[in-house]
Parts: C-alpha cells; structure tokens; sequence
C-alpha cells in the first residue's frame, strides 16, 4: 500500500471501502473539523459513526440529530454570509454524511461526502483569516494522511 498523495488515489480508496469503514473513515474527517462547528451536539453523532457496534436505531437518531443541526446551523448562516457560521453548516453536513447509510449517500459515499464538506468547513475559515498560516490545500493533504494511516492500520 502506498501512500495517497492525489485526488484519484483518494477517491478510489474510499470507494473500495465496506460500509463500516465508510462510517468511521468519514467520522474521522468530521471530527477532524468539528472545532470549527460551535454546536456540541455533533460529537454525540460522530461518536455513533465511530461506534463499529451502533445499531440501525443509533444510527438513525444521530442522523436525525445531525440533519437537526445542518438546519439550525443554515438558519445562522443568514443573508451577511459570516463564514464561521458558515463552517458550522459544513461541519454538520459532514457530520449528516458519515452517518448516512451508504444506499441513501450522495455520490462517491459518506466518506467521500464527509470528505467534501470536511474541506468546505475549513475553506470558509480561511476565508476571513488574514494570517496566510494555512492553505486550503492542508485539509486535503491530511485527509490523504489520514486515509492511508487507516488502510495501514
């Protein structure tokens, strides 16, 4: 196994994934990124998508709870586009993603969804961050890292 260092790598990784290790892969980009969310809620829902024993009855209270938060968080985001509001609403779609089953997912999966709006969450802080300390490309580099520690492990 080497080591994932592009986009094409990455995707095909994800896909080849089971459905449990779509859920924690994906739990583990959400809770990458929860800090930017403000809403506590969403650690009890990454804590199911990491559970490899969460019942089907877990699963769907923490993707209610998770589509409860994407909403809340969407209804702050408001007219003037506050970005750390904004980062909120990705943070809880990711979360919406990593426990939604893989027969109801987007394309590409939970993980490759978690992935996306993981990225989404940390572009809109850079957005308002003036220090130029981080890159937009740090959060996909660390995903990749990420993803091919799992697959090693």
């Amino acid at each position: 196994m080497t080591d994932i260092n592009n986009e094409a790598h990455f995707r095909r990784e994800l896909e080849s994934l089971d459905d449990l290790q779509q859920r924690r892969v994906a739990a583990l980009f959400v809770n990458h990124v929860l800090s930017l969310g403000t809403d506590k809620r969403l650690e009890r829902v990454v804590k199911t998508a990491s559970d490899e024993d969460a019942t089907m009855e877990e699963l769907a209270a923490a993707l209610k709870l998770a589509h409860a938060v994407t909403f809340d968080s969407h209804a702050r985001c408001g007219a003037e586009g506050h970005w750390d509001d904004q980062a909120g609403y990705f943070v809880a779609r990711a979360a919406v993603a990593a426990v939604t089953l893989p027969d109801h997912s987007r394309a590409g999966g939970p993980a490759w969804q978690a992935a996306m709006s993981a990225r989404m969450a940390h572009t809109s802080m850079l957005i308002d961050d003036d220090t130029d300390q981080h890159s937009a490309h740090t959060e996909c580099e660390w995903q990749y890292q990420c993803l091919s520690d799992y697959l090693k492990a």
